[in-house]
């Protein structure tokens, strides 16, 4: 039930040592933290591919350790990667941040080679989480999240503007640039609510019935077309 698991076991089974690989949104390697040794192994690229590449806006992402390279986001928001030049791009937990998601999947799809692989993990705006961040006043967004996930840093937390976090329109971008592939709702173990008993079980009790559209997760595993 770990969506973290999930996502990279399925990356895991595209890549290959001769490939070149682009982390978007790298940041500064935060999973390294992970207690669970199996989930922060998976999460790491490095030394299982040619080479990976650290694409961000904050020049922390120099301090990540599962990157063989670091470059900054230009200030036009073009990504510093020449073109058809990378086997896969990757993104977790990126997107819901993003200001422009149609500059995301055109520069993903420039820098990717023919053939090449574009997957990411977002927030679906229609999630329950999601709902329930835009319901609550930003005052109390700090409070709820040292509850909801106490051992999360606070320069790991962003502002979310979910400008293309729907399965619809994630499948007009990809189609739109190029890619084939499929974008889907996933719904890991509702960590989010586990600091209670009866809210971790409604949760449960509310993945099994919610249809694909409203879970909590988006996944996406696309191909550039040929």
């Amino acid at each position: 039930m770990d969506g973290t698991i999930a996502f990279y076991m399925r990356l895991s089974a595209l890549i290959n040592l001769k490939m070149s690989v682009v982390d978007f949104g790298c940041g500064r390697g935060a999973h390294v933290e992970d207690t669970v040794v199996f989930r922060k192994n998976l999460q790491s690229l490095r030394g299982r591919v040619r080479s990976v590449i650290g694409v961000d806006v904050d020049e922390a992402g120099g301090l990540n350790p599962t990157i063989d390279e670091f470059r900054r986001l230009n200030p036009d928001g073009g990504w510093p990667v020449e073109s058809a030049s990378v086997d896969l791009v990757f993104s977790d937990g990126v997107m819901e941040h993003l200001t422009d998601p149609e500059q995301y999947f055109s520069e993903a799809a420039r820098i990717l080679r023919k053939g090449g692989y574009l997957c990411l993990r977002t927030s679906n705006a229609w999630g329950y989480v999601a709902l329930a961040a835009r319901i609550l006043p930003k005052s109390f967004h700090g409070r709820v999240l040292k509850v909801a996930q106490p051992t999360r840093r606070e320069e790991d937390s962003f502002p979310t503007l979910y400008r293309c976090n729907s399965i619809c329109k994630l499948r007009r971008q990809m189609s739109g640039h190029g890619f084939d592939g499929v974008a889907y709702g996933y719904d890991a173990e509702p960590s989010y609510l586990s600091f209670s008993a009866v809210a971790y079980r409604i949760g449960v009790w509310s993945h099994k019935v919610l249809p694909g559209c409203l879970r909590s997760s988006i996944f996406v595993f696309c191909r550039k077309r040929c």
